[in-house]
């Protein structure tokens, strides 16, 4: 009976959020790609971790390379591990295509940020807020942007009222940039996860990326890795 109930409520949640898929998307032009993305942690001790993440992005489902994003930092944690602070570096490089035609662009970037991390529990969700500022090295020009990230963690119950190894996830992100246009883009990501064990996770869900006149859709695989 808990397999059938566990089985019902991810079946609806998987409904849930194929039908948002058109409402994020709304009256915006929009193409579909894929991100498969690595996210790990180690834990140097108590306080300090080192943070490391490869992004591979495709503007379809794999193959034509996006952008490649290369993230590394270190952190300190406190406040009973509910508050982290990172100084991290990123390395992209993005292949843009050239005014709707088949050529492509290579452009390099090196940021530099600095992001404060907060935890917190609400019953049986698990909530988080990223504050990410960024220094923007890419090519000849500079550019900074803040960003918000606001996300939640919904593990699904067994018959036995414990927690299942599947959890719902889902997240908010509002980029916003120091010069005009102040708008950026905002991210908007719905999924399933699962838990391997306690160091090991993986999710699946759908990403939808807008501007102001213009959006992108992605499928996201991502594991996430403690060490």
């Amino acid at each position: 009976m808990g397999k059938f109930v566990l089985k019902k409520k991810i079946s609806t949640v998987a409904l849930v959020i194929f039908l948002m898929l058109p409402v994020f998307a709304q009256s915006q032009d929009s193409n579909f790609g894929n991100w498969l993305i690595y996210i790990g942690n180690k834990k140097l001790n108590q306080k300090w971790n080192l943070h490391h993440e490869v992004q591979y992005r495709n503007y379809n489902a794999i193959g034509d390379l996006e952008q490649l994003l290369l993230r590394t930092g270190l952190g300190y944690t406190f406040n009973e591990g509910k508050n982290n602070v990172l100084l991290g570096y990123g390395y992209i490089l993005s292949e843009n295509y050239l005014d709707e035609t088949d050529d492509k662009t290579s452009v390099n970037e090196h940021r530099i940020f600095q992001q404060f991390i907060s935890k917190q529990t609400l019953g049986n969700v698990s909530l988080s807020h990223r504050y990410r500022f960024e220094q923007r090295f890419v090519e000849s020009d500079f550019k900074m942007r803040f960003r918000y990230f606001l996300a939640f963690k919904l593990p699904f119950k067994t018959k036995e009222k414990e927690n299942s190894k599947f959890y719902l996830s889902a997240y908010n992100e509002i980029f916003l940039n120091t010069k005009s246009s102040i708008f950026d883009r905002n991210r908007v990501y719905g999924g399933l996860g699962y838990n391997l064990n306690k160091n090991i996770r993986i999710e699946a869900g759908y990403m939808n990326q807008f501007f102001e006149t213009s959006s992108r859709d992605q499928f996201n695989i991502i594991s996430f890795v403690n060490f």
